[in-house]
Formats: structure tokens, C-alpha cells, sequence
């Protein structure tokens, strides 16, 4: 099964990945998780994304896309994946899309984590307190939800066009949204 996991920040995407990464035994992968594991083991590719990470700047999508298709060789990936964080933008999707297809597969399904605005930005604030990110405020938070909604639509509409996409609330209790992901997926 391959899945590509999309949501805001705050929708508990990391949780969910990892709780799904284990019932269906194959691997959650993050595009920062990626990131850090090129930067931490000095690849080339990884050597570029910190130049650009070092300036504040966004990583391009031609690194980006590299270190993914790189990760999606992995022999762990075989039988499937969770994507989270990638695809983000519409070129992203066409890449992935022709990474997929080179290996004779699709994504199967995208699970789109949906939460009310007010509730997440309580969520993030206080999980800001407790980490002591004095960063985050309830401006920045709302502002990030923003930017993500902009970017993200045309994704949503592009998979709702698929028919792959299937929105679950992620504001539940853990288990209960775990439960219908799993009941998404598996019909």
C-alpha cells in the first residue's frame, strides 16, 4: 500500500503515520526525516540541502524530489510506504507521480487529516508552552495554518480528482482516528 499523508501542522500526522506505519508494516516517511538523515550522513545531496537550510531558505524541489526517490529505492519500501510532508506542491505530485510510475506502481490512497483551526491553534499553543518554543505564537500558528491551506488546495482537489483522497478528522481521541484511517484505507 502506498499512502501519502497530508494535513496542517498540528493535525497529528506524525502520530497517525507512525500508528499506520506499524499496523501495516511498512515505513512512515518523512521529508524532514530524510532531510536530517542526508544532513547527518554528509551525502551530497545532503551537503546542498544544508547550504540552503543554513540561509533560511527553502530546499528546492529538485533536492527535495532526489532525496525522496532515492528513499523510495529502499528495499523497505518496496511493498509500500507512508509518505508525510511530500508531495507539497502540484510539480511535486507530477514527480512523484513519474518516480512511481518508472517502477510500475501508484499511490493507492491520500489520507487527508482534517481539524478545526481553533482547536489546533490551542493544540500547537499549548504544545509550544511545553516545549518552551516561545516562536510559536497564536499569530505565527494561525498564519502557518494559513499558508498551508493556500498551498495545499490545489493537492487536495488534484487527489479529490483521483478519487484517492479521503479526509479523516484528526481532532478525535488517537485511537478513534487511527480506527478510521485504518477503515479508509483498508476499503
Amino acid at each position: 500500500m502506498r499512502i501519502v499523508f497530508m494535513g496542517p501542522p498540528g493535525a497529528g500526522k506524525g502520530t497517525q503515520a507512525a500508528l499506520l506505519s506499524s499496523a501495516l508494516g511498512i515505513p512512515h516517511i518523512s521529508t524532514g526525516d530524510i532531510f536530517r538523515a542526508n544532513v547527518t550522513q554528509g551525502t551530497p545531496l545532503g551537503k546542498e540541502a544544508q547550504s540552503y537550510m543554513d540561509a533560511g531558505e527553502y530546499v528546492p524541489d529538485g533536492i527535495t524530489n532526489a532525496m525522496v526517490r532515492d528513499r523510495l529505492t529502499h528495499d523497505d519500501a518496496r511493498p509500500g510506504f507512508i509518505l508525510d510532508g511530500y508531495p507539497r506542491t502540484v510539480e511535486q505530485v507530477a514527480e512523484l507521480d513519474a518516480m512511481l510510475r518508472s517502477a510500475g506502481t501508484k499511490i493507492d490512497c491520500v489520507i487527508e487529516l482534517t481539524v478545526d483551526v481553533d482547536a489546533v491553534v490551542a493544540r500547537l499553543v499549548r504544545r509550544s508552552a511545553e516545549q518552551g518554543r516561545t516562536d510559536d505564537t497564536e499569530d505565527v500558528l494561525r498564519r502557518r495554518l494559513e499558508v498551508y491551506a493556500e498551498q495545499t488546495a490545489p493537492l487536495i482537489e488534484l487527489y479529490q480528482s483521483r478519487n484517492l483522497l479521503v479526509q479523516v478528522d484528526g481532532l478525535g481521541e488517537i485511537e478513534a482516528v487511527t480506527a478510521a484511517i485504518l477503515l479508509a484505507v483498508n476499503s
